[in-house]
């Protein structure tokens, strides 16, 4: 029983393969990106540990449960209870915060409830979610929404030529009867010409029953004001309606802090409740190191057990690099690298064993230096007699691995494959792409491009930023360093753009499209696939199109059904008619080279470049291969795709630009390192064409190569902000104070 063993595994591209995975040890899973890791690890172990504990549950439970298919595997054999730490944003609504996601709110509502001055209530009522803490007036989300009557109504329209602009209340809509038959307005009357009692009676009115309606008014129906009307069906917390109407409401809703509360989310009651002056409102909007000092000045007296738990929790935060955030941060706003190390953190306190963590890549957005905690957080899992399985692409902690699993020998079909088994010591000898690039010495650019002139930031002060004062060379690649949270995206992102308001930031952020797009729609080729089809078959382009004539009936060309699980996310799978190819059956039999249209929708990057004709696919394939996205699938969903994936694929719109301000937030995200070369070549084309890159990065390998950098720190959040260092990468090396320059030096030693 000390070894998980998987025999014949074939999920996606694993090619039948056997191998033991210690217990009680950290194995570390490495390969380009579509080699198999994800494969071989989530939808293959993970999934059958997952759906093996679901097994368990009631029928109740059980179909309420995310649904796992039965992986392609022979079978696996000693699995531990699994608890899979991924890189999905924690989310949550308006009332998950970052001291309700950690816990640590609970504890500090326990010791306020002890030891608060004077006495409210118990723990409960210092929640902001309990009716009997909440402020009234927001009830507890710290914010009021009012509705924004000049973007809501064009006072040049009548009621009948649609001014009301929102859905449902434009003409037709259902909801616009209950004012055109009110009998209280002249409907063809311009807005701005109604009196202030017209105004009163469209907008505030409360509801009641009218005195001369016109003769299409229903007997029962009441008149209501547009603004407590929308108020009440779309801003109220059980509105079902508000999700359907999302982008409509940001336009017309103005959201701003509780006048009643000032944002503190509690009642003046609960407020009032001070420990050594502060309340616990004024406690959750220090920075987690701050309120830690905080607590410690406290007496322990008799509460001594509630304040070490408090210390203990604050310090492990603290440990993970994340000592800048706030309690009261809303936890939709963080990054998937800040909710993956809060998953971790929780999972410190617990005081289960023998279990099977899963990670993926715990390295994203983080600085050297804060790996260096990632690196005690999962030792301290496994000494606690856990087994943890990691996937990524990082160095450091590729080195930490008790057992290393290759994957390769390529991407997609090329993958699949174990490469090397074994201990990093020995993985530089591995005749894989992870072998060869431990094998090599490391460089750093010594002939650094010349500026050719700069942009200047002067006195930024936004956030935790320190009146700092910049000059950014142009037409060169800057990278800009630091640990997380020092400020270097604030600079970067939100200061520099407002004096350079010309800048391109190219983010990770989701793509504006619908679920239906897809790669080939994002690279323009979609049509062009669509014509080879059409006319080797001589039949309409519209059958090949999952929006039109070709779409699936069941599942509207989406390849998915959708299972709405209220409270809980929705799940997808396959759909039963189309098998999720999105087309209906019988348009599969026409094909175009012996693959028909699914199967196109199947295939790679790369396997599309050798199958199409050169002349009109070959610059945006490519394109993909140079970025090191030759594994993803023609078909693959944009909304599919990680924030690397997309901030890569945005890149592939630029190549053809010249004197631009190109700003990058960490590229290299998701890369195994051989990619990274492929990612310098292509920044090097993007400088040569007379672009300015400004790149946000930690990846080593890419700030090796910079011609400037820019460190920010020394620390994070307060202790952030500052410029540290400003020059060349041989600078850097001989600087004493960086932090950057200290993990450099290592890395490029091969230490």
């Amino acid at each position: 029983m000390k070894e998980i063993i998987i025999t014949h595994a074939r999920q996606n591209n694993l090619k039948n393969i056997s191998l033991r995975i210690p217990k009680n040890k950290i194995t570390v899973f490495t390969g380009v990106s579509g080699s198999g890791k994800s494969s071989l690890v989530f939808e293959t172990i993970g999934a059958e540990a997952q759906r093996q504990i679901n097994e368990t549950q009631n029928s109740f439970i059980r179909n309420r449960l995310q649904h796992f298919g039965v992986p392609n595997v022979d079978k696996i054999e000693n699995l531990n209870v699994p608890f899979i730490i991924n890189q999905k944003r924690l989310g949550g609504n308006a009332r998950s915060t970052v001291g309700t996601a950690t816990d640590i709110y609970a504890s500090l509502r326990l010791l306020f409830s002890r030891i608060g001055k004077p006495f409210v209530g118990y723990s409960n009522v210092f929640s902001f979610n309990n009716p009997q803490g909440m402020c009234p007036a927001c009830e507890g989300l710290g914010y009021v929404q009012t509705v924004n009557i000049d973007c809501l109504f064009d006072k040049n329209k009548s009621l009948n030529e649609g001014a009301i602009q929102f859905p449902t209340f434009q003409p037709g809509g259902w909801r616009l009867s209950r004012y055109i038959h009110s009998g209280y307005f002249d409907n063809d009357k311009k807005l701005k010409d109604f009196t202030q009692d017209e105004w009163e009676l469209l907008l505030n009115a409360e509801e009641h029953t009218p005195r001369n309606p016109s003769e299409e008014w229903g007997k029962t129906v009441k008149y209501t004001g547009v603004i407590p009307r929308i108020e009440k069906s779309f801003l109220k917390k059980d509105s079902k309606e508000n999700l359907t109407r999302k982008e409509t409401l940001k336009r017309v809703i103005t959201t701003k802090e509780c006048p009643s509360c000032k944002g503190q989310r509690l009642n003046s009651k609960v407020l009032s409740c001070k420990i050594n002056g502060k309340n616990i409102a004024g406690c959750t909007a220090l920075s987690i190191d701050d309120l830690l000092s905080f607590i410690q000045e406290i007496p322990a007296g008799s509460y001594a057990s509630v304040i070490q738990e408090l210390e203990k929790k604050l310090l492990s935060l603290i440990d993970i690099g994340l000592q800048y955030l706030t309690l009261d941060r809303q936890t939709d706003t963080l990054s998937g690298g800040e909710s993956q190390r809060i998953k971790m953190v929780k999972q410190l306190g617990n005081s289960l064993v023998d279990l099977l963590y899963i990670f993926d890549e715990p390295s994203i957005g983080l600085h050297p230096k804060d790996i260096d905690h990632i690196v005690d957080i999962i030792r301290k899992i496994r000494d606690k007699g856990n087994t943890v399985l990691i996937v990524e692409h990082d160095p450091d902690l590729i080195k930490i691995a008790d057992l290393i699993i290759d994957m390769g020998p390529d991407s997609g079909k090329n993958g699949g494959e174990i490469m090397y088994q074994g201990t990093f010591r020995n993985l530089k000898n591995a005749k894989s792409k992870t072998g060869s690039y431990f094998s090599k010495a490391r460089t750093y650019n010594k002939s650094p491009r010349s500026a050719k002139g700069y942009l200047e930031i002067k006195n930024g002060h936004l956030y935790n930023l320190k009146n700092i004062s910049v000059r950014i060379p142009k037409g060169i690649m800057n990278v800009v360093t630091g640990v997380a949270g020092s400020g270097k995206s604030t600079l970067i992102n939100k200061v520099l753009p407002l004096s350079y308001p010309e800048i391109t930031v190219i983010d990770q952020s989701v793509f504006t499209a619908s679920s239906r797009s897809n790669l080939l729609t994002y690279l323009n080729l979609s049509d062009k696939v669509r014509k080879l089809f059409s006319t080797t078959n001589n039949v309409s382009e519209k059958l090949f199109s999952r929006n039109g004539e070709g779409a699936c009936p069941n599942c509207r060309g989406l390849g998915v059904e959708k299972i709405d699980l209220a409270f809980m996310d929705d799940i997808e799978q396959p759909c039963e008619v189309c098998h999720g190819s999105g087309f209906k059956p019988e348009v599969l039999q026409y094909q175009y080279k012996d693959k028909n249209i699914a199967d196109i929708m199947n295939m790679t990057v790369l396997e599309a470049l050798s199958f199409f004709p050169k002349s009109d696919f070959e610059h945006e394939l490519s394109l993909m291969i140079k970025l090191g996205l030759d594994y993803l699938t023609l078909g693959q969903r944009l909304d599919s795709f990680s924030g690397g994936e997309r901030q890569r694929l945005k890149l592939t719109k630029e190549l053809h630009h010249t004197d631009k301000i190109i700003v990058l937030d960490e590229p290299s995200t998701g890369l195994h390192p051989i990619d990274n070369e492929k990612l310098l070549s292509f920044f090097d084309e993007l400088v040569r064409q007379g672009n300015t890159l400004i790149v946000i990065e930690h990846n080593l390998d890419i700030i090796a190569q910079a011609d400037w950098i820019i460190d920010i720190g020394p620390g994070a959040g307060k202790s952030g902000g500052t410029i540290v260092f400003e020059g060349t990468v041989e600078n850097l090396l001989s600087d004493k104070h960086s932090a950057t320059s200290a993990y450099l030096k290592k890395h490029l030693n091969g230490k």
